[in-house]
């Protein structure tokens, strides 16, 4: 159903802008409070059909949709089996499923969109304006989807115990054994996001925090005009799994940092969790952008509410292990000039005796291995850092996610 001005009667839309519900129409605004669909009590036992029963089992494709009918235009909407907003590919309105909403799983909070789809897409450009290794092509991209897109979440409190073995390197003399250390305790666990959507991964959702919970509002229909929403569709058991499994990470996470030692794993675990019955159903702010570059789509997320950007960018990694090897050789042969002309910088007069190193020019050498070495695992280290997150923004589960979407 979509909202309709009661000026002009023209679909309206929540405005991230001056967070109201406008019509841009008649240039008519009223906060999410004050509107009031006069045909919402009458469509909240309007269904939507299944597709396989209007289309019959011949589209496979849209066996798991749903066809919902457009109140402005009368357009056949397609709808994905969570879906509780999109719009009308015909005319545009902007659609909410009000059974979905009001009859069967009601969020009780939101958090409104506080960014426009202009100022999240001009944030992602001037994140890759920065990259030295981005491609020019990337850094000038034009997105092919922005979808602004609400997700479910359950804001949960509750208490976690934990007892941990964790073992460890350690030096014995000139040698390096491995030691267990044992670790329990207790936490609290206050205002945990869990992701209420099947079709978005946990590790994609979670890299969107944090969210701002002090911004959160009572939830209102028209805060999803102009937008696409999902309701939860996580079991009570799944949503008891994700806690205990985030509760635990971070236990383990502080538990290993106090062990002092390399090479820090967890062997043996045993942990609890109980969340509390007061569980908060709420639905958080996320655009979604995709582009494409040498084939592949590329889907980028932005928090709604802060503007934290999540993606990882195809890059030049002839680039950028050129520049790294070249960094590297650099630096050796830097030091190997030094090593010629018996010139001591500073930093190794504070490492090394002076006069030993004078008359052991091996201890440079090493030196410049050294450094060879550390310049190599760092570049590594960041290459996968960027490989996993490029993952990520390639997977076909969320680009999936939101092309479901019309519009």
């Amino acid at each position: 159903m979509a909202t309709l001005c009661k000026n002009c009667a023209t679909p309206l839309v929540f405005d991230p802008n001056t967070q109201r519900v406008v019509c841009h129409t008649c240039g008519g605004s009223w906060t999410a409070e004050e509107v009031e669909s006069s045909a919402k009590e009458f469509l909240e036992d309007t269904h939507a059909v299944a597709a396989k029963d209007v289309y019959g089992e011949a589209k496979k494709e849209f066996l798991n949709c749903y066809i919902y009918t457009c109140s402005s235009c009368g357009g056949e909407i397609i709808i994905n089996g969570s879906e509780a907003s999109t719009q009308c590919i015909y005319c545009g309105s902007s659609s909410v499923v009000f059974d979905r909403i009001s009859k069967e799983k009601a969020p009780e909070f939101i958090i409104p969109f506080k960014l426009s789809k202009e100022k999240a897409v001009e944030l992602i450009k001037a994140k890759f304006s920065r990259g030295i290794f981005v491609p020019k092509e990337i850094k000038n991209f034009k997105p092919t989807a922005v979808r602004g897109i609400y997700i479910p979440y359950w804001i949960t409190n509750g208490y976690h115990v934990e007892a941990d073995i964790i073992a460890g390197q350690v030096k014995s003399g000139k040698h390096t054994v491995t030691r267990y250390f044992g670790r329990a305790g207790k936490m609290s666990i206050n205002n945990l996001l869990v992701d209420a959507s099947l079709m978005l991964s946990d590790e994609s959702s979670q890299r969107l925090e944090p969210f701002d919970i002090s911004e959160i509002k009572e939830f209102d229909e028209d805060y999803l005009l102009g937008f696409y929403s999902n309701i939860s569709d996580i079991s009570t058991q799944d949503l008891q799994l994700a806690v205990n499994k985030r509760a635990a990470e971070a236990f383990q996470e502080e538990a290993k940092s106090s062990v002092k030692a390399s090479g820090k794993r967890v062997k043996l675990q045993r942990s609890a969790t109980i969340v509390d019955r007061d569980v908060r159903y709420t639905m958080l702010p996320v655009w979604f952008v995709t582009y494409d570059f040498q084939g592949r789509h590329n889907t980028i997320m932005v928090n709604g509410q802060t503007g934290k950007i999540v993606c990882g960018v195809p890059w030049n990694e002839k680039a950028f292990f050129g520049a790294v090897a070249g960094l590297g050789a650099v630096l050796t042969g830097l030091l190997a000039w030094f090593m010629r002309y018996k010139f001591l910088i500073p930093f190794i007069q504070s490492t090394a005796n002076s006069h030993s190193s004078r008359n052991n020019p091996g201890g440079l050498v090493t030196m410049a291995i050294m450094i060879g070495i550390a310049i190599f695992c760092a570049g590594l280290a960041a290459y996968k850092k960027v490989s996993k997150q490029l993952s990520l923004s390639q997977s076909p589960t969320i680009f999936n996610f939101m092309k479901k979407r019309q519009g």
